[in-house]
């Protein structure tokens, strides 16, 4: 058996999701969080999609994404054009998913060494 040095420590990794609650690293969190390779602000007063779309779009912004995963849930809902679109036009990819599907797409994504933020709602 090989062993290799797991290059994910000190990163957050999301492991685990549902039941109204998100486990990142060892940490379980209810609401919404939002979450980067170093960074996990949790917003536990955050109770749904609306209230995770008020974020004011400079805090995501000081986080210097080059993609931003927006987790809605246990299904997909896109948000409204208007929230999308003043990322784009800074030249940061976006993408609307269930929750399940962001937290795999993070997870990826931060394993490849990507500048990504995901907002999550659990």
């Amino acid at each position: 058996m090989r062993f290799t040095r797991d290059a994910s420590s000190g990163i957050n990794i999301v492991r685990a999701y549902g039941g109204g609650e998100l486990r990142i690293n060892d940490t379980v969190y209810r609401g919404a969080v939002i979450v980067s390779g170093t960074t996990l602000l949790h917003e536990p007063a955050i109770v749904d999609l609306e209230g995770l779309l008020a974020v004011d779009a400079a805090r995501i912004m000081a986080l210097d994404p080059e993609v931003l995963l927006l987790g809605t849930g246990a299904r997909q809902i896109f948000p409204p054009a208007s929230f999308s679109t003043h990322y784009l036009r800074a030249g940061i990819g976006f993408e609307a998913m269930n929750t399940g599907a962001a937290c795999r797409t993070y997870n990826v994504l931060v394993g490849e060494q990507r500048r990504v933020v995901a907002m999550l709602l659990a």
